[in-house]
C-alpha cells in the first residue's frame, strides 16, 4: 500500500476511532432492530463526512475523492449500512454544490453538511431500474412552479431524509428530456411507503418516495435548464460508485481482521487453525483481493480527482470489481468462523448481508460490464 502522507494519515485515523468507538459497538443492536442511528450520523458530520468533495465556502470540507474512498472504508468496518448512507449523501451534497446556482448552493449546501438535513437521491423507479433513461415520473410547468407526479423506488433514508434529489421527465423519451430537482419534505403531495424489508442494510430506511402532484418552485431545478438531469444523475454516480465499493472494501477488511484473528486462537486436532496449510492459502487470497480491490479503488478516485478521460470507466471497473470482490472475501470469512459464523452475535454474517446489495445499487454490476465493455470494445480501454 502506497504510504499517506501525515495529513491523510490523520484523516483515515479519525475515521477509523469513530468508526471503532461510535459505530462499531452498536452496529448489531442497530441491525436487529432496524434503528437508524441519526445522532451518530450528525456526529459523523461533524467531523466533515457529510460534506467531503463539497467546497468549503458553504460548509464542505473540500476534500479529494481520493480521501473520500479512504474515510468510506474505515467508517465501513464500523457499520457498512450507515457508512453507505453518508456516501449517498455525499452524492446529493455534491450534486447540489456542483450543479446548483450560488442561491441554491447557500440555500441547501450548509444545512446538507451539518446534516441539520438529511438527504436522499431518486433515480430508481418501479418500472424503470437498470434502465433509468426509461423513468416515468413527470414534471410539467406551470407558471413559476413544476407539478411532479411518480413513483421511485428503492430510496435509501426515504422518510427520515429532508431533502430529495429527483429525477424526473420534462421532455423527450430518453435521457435528453430528463431533469432534476430539489424536493424538500414538508412539500404538499409528498409522501412514502413503509420501510422495505430486505436481507441486510437494516440500519438504514429504505422506502418508496410517492409523489402525486407535488408543487416544486422553478427555482428549485437543478441546472439552470431542462434536459440536463440525466448527466447530473449520472456524473453523481460516478462518486457514488467508488464510495459504494470503498463501504464493500472497508467491512471486507474488517471481516477478513476477524477471521485472521479467529483462526489464531482457534484449535482443531491439537494446533491452531492458522496452522493449517489450507487455512494460511485461503487468507493469501484474501489478502491479496483486498490490496487489489484497493488499489484499483484508489486509481479510480484519482482518475475522477483528475478528470482523466477514463474516468467513468474506472469507477464503473472499481464498483463492478471491489463490490463483487469484497463479497467473495466476506463470504470466506465467514467459512473460516465455521458455524460461528452464521450466528449474529459475531456479525460475520452481517456483514455479508450488508455487502450483497452493494453489487446492485449504483448501478448493477451486469450494467458496469456493459459501461467497460463498450469503451472497451472502441478505443481498447487498459492497452496504455
Amino acid at each position: 500500500m502506497a504510504e499517506l502522507s501525515p495529513e491523510e494519515q490523520a484523516i483515515v485515523d479519525a475515521a477509523a476511532k469513530f468508526a471503532r468507538k461510535r459505530l462499531a459497538p452498536k452496529a448489531l443492536e442497530w441491525d436487529a432492530e432496524g434503528h437508524f442511528p441519526k445522532d451518530e450520523i450528525r456526529e459523523a458530520a461533524a467531523m466533515g463526512v457529510a460534506a467531503i468533495y463539497t467546497r468549503e465556502d458553504h460548509g464542505g470540507s473540500g476534500m479529494r475523492r481520493l480521501d473520500g474512498v479512504r474515510i468510506f472504508e474505515q467508517l465501513s468496518r464500523g457499520c457498512a449500512a450507515v457508512a453507505a448512507y453518508l456516501s449517498i449523501h455525499n452524492m446529493c451534497t455534491w450534486m447540489i454544490d456542483e450543479f446548483g446556482t450560488e442561491e441554491q448552493r447557500a440555500k441547501w449546501v450548509p444545512r446538507l453538511a451539518s446534516m441539520e438535513d438529511f438527504a436522499s437521491y431518486c433515480l430508481t423507479e418501479p418500472g424503470a431500474g437498470s434502465d433509468a433513461a426509461a423513468l416515468s415520473t413527470k414534471a410539467v410547468r406551470e407558471g413559476d412552479e413544476y407539478v411532479l407526479t411518480g413513483t421511485k423506488q428503492f430510496i435509501s433514508g426515504a422518510g427520515d431524509s429532508d431533502v430529495y434529489v429527483v429525477m424526473a421527465r420534462t421532455g423527450e423519451a430518453g435521457p435528453k428530456g430528463i431533469s432534476t430537482f430539489v424536493v424538500t419534505k414538508d412539500m404538499a403531495g409528498l409522501s412514502f411507503g413503509p420501510n422495505e424489508k430486505k436481507m441486510g442494510w437494516h440500519a438504514q430506511p429504505t422506502r418508496q418516495v410517492i409523489l402525486d402532484g407535488v408543487r416544486v418552485p422553478a427555482e428549485n431545478l437543478l441546472g439552470e435548464t431542462e434536459g440536463t438531469g440525466f448527466s447530473i444523475a449520472m456524473k453523481g454516480l460516478n462518486g457514488g460508485r467508488i464510495n459504494i465499493a470503498a463501504c464493500s472494501l472497508g467491512a471486507a477488511t474488517e471481516a477478513y481482521a476477524r477471521a485472521v484473528e479467529y483462526v489464531r486462537e482457534r484449535e482443531t486436532f491439537g494446533t491452531p487453525l492458522s496452522e493449517q496449510p489450507t487455512i494460511r492459502f485461503a487468507l493469501a487470497e484474501m489478502a491479496t483481493k483486498l490490496e487489489a480491490s484497493r488499489q484499483l479503488l484508489w486509481r479510480a478516485a484519482r482518475a475522477l480527482d483528475d478528470a482523466d478521460p477514463d474516468r467513468v470507466e474506472l469507477c464503473a471497473m472499481a464498483k463492478m470489481f471491489v463490490t463483487d470482490t469484497c463479497h467473495d472475501v466476506a463470504d470466506q470469512a465467514l467459512q473460516l468462523f465455521g458455524g460461528y459464523g452464521y450466528l449474529h452475535e459475531y456479525g460475520m454474517e452481517k456483514i455479508q448481508r450488508d455487502l450483497r446489495v452493494h453489487r446492485i445499487l449504483e448501478g448493477t454490476n451486469e450494467i458496469m460490464r456493459m459501461v467497460v465493455g463498450r469503451t472497451a470494445a472502441t478505443r481498447g480501454l487498459g492497452t496504455r
